[in-house]
């Protein structure tokens, strides 16, 4: 017998208890991809959790992303697969020092990437997706803008538009520390390949990429493409979900460090876990969580 049976028959067994939805990111282990209901990136995921009738959102990725879905979704539980599955990126930039850079750029907006705190994104004016970023920016109408808390992704942006952006020093490490040297040998081991990366990427990498995407704008632009080989500079997590919908083409890692440790921390027994003890429950001040939210409505109302 497959060993995965017994969890998904007790897994399914817990969503109908909580009437349950489980939604899982695109850098989950393959097996956490595979029983969740939805996958998508962050911002993907909380929106669809809004049109969906359910009591109970299970989220198989890290805080700051069931954190996102809380804001959206008041009134529902939101459980978070995993207690302690954080983001590096989004725990570099405090309150305090949005604050102090506000202080030191009076009348400048402030563009807060997804992957930020529920408290960044109160304190921000406006939030942005990897994939909307350029036309957040080039919506407003001031000409300096901060941008928190991913310095790669402000300077992609700020290649994108004529503002001036105002950096933060966050990063992503699993994208940050991707050098150009490994995509020339990549492109060299495959010469054949595409190569696409994130924008969180430096923009020395960057520069050697065919395209920079999002992780759905990645999904899309394979599906298009005639290539039938991709290098891909991202989270190795996102190949099970490229391999799956693109059986016919053939997917390389740039190296085979490319791993976000927070996101492999859910499994089927902490998922069992959350959802028995109905533990990992998500709570939001509501002033933060209004403030926030305002934040999120100004970026869905970009065109």
């Amino acid at each position: 017998m497959n060993k995965a049976n017994p969890y998904r028959e007790r897994i399914a067994e817990l969503k109908e208890g909580l009437n349950a939805i489980i939604v899982a990111h695109n850098y989950q282990r393959p097996e956490i991809q595979d029983i969740a209901d939805f996958t998508g990136d962050s911002l993907e995921l909380s929106r669809k959790c809004m049109d969906i009738d359910a009591d109970t959102i299970v989220f198989c990725g890290v805080r700051f992303m069931a954190e996102t879905a809380a804001i959206l979704n008041p009134g529902r539980t939101v459980l978070l697969t995993e207690a302690t599955a954080g983001c590096p990126m989004a725990e570099m930039v405090t309150p305090d020092e949005l604050q102090q850079l506000k202080r030191e750029h009076p009348g400048a907006p402030v563009v807060c990437y997804v992957n930020s705190t529920a408290e960044i994104k109160a304190e921000s004016d406006i939030c942005c997706t990897s994939a909307n970023g350029v036309d957040v920016v080039n919506s407003l109408s001031a000409s300096d803008i901060i941008f928190i808390p991913d310095q790669n992704l402000g300077h992609y942006i700020s290649t994108k538009s004529t503002k001036n952006i105002i950096l933060h020093s966050g990063y992503c490490y699993v994208h940050h520390h991707l050098k150009p040297e490994e995509i020339i040998a990549a492109k060299q081991e495959h010469p054949e390949a595409l190569v696409i990366v994130h924008p969180e990427c430096r923009p020395e990498v960057i520069d050697l990429a065919d395209a920079a995407c999002s992780t759905s704008q990645m999904i899309r632009y394979v599906k298009e493409s005639n290539n039938n080989s991709f290098i891909i500079g991202t989270e190795e997590g996102i190949l099970h979900r490229l391999r799956n919908d693109n059986p016919e083409k053939t997917f390389y890692l740039v190296t085979g460090n490319q791993v976000c440790l927070d996101m492999k921390k859910t499994t089927f027994d902490t998922l069992i876990r959350t959802m028995e003890r109905k533990e990992n429950v998500i709570t939001i001040p509501e002033d933060i969580r209004v403030r926030a939210h305002q934040a999120i409505e100004r970026m869905l109302a970009v065109k």
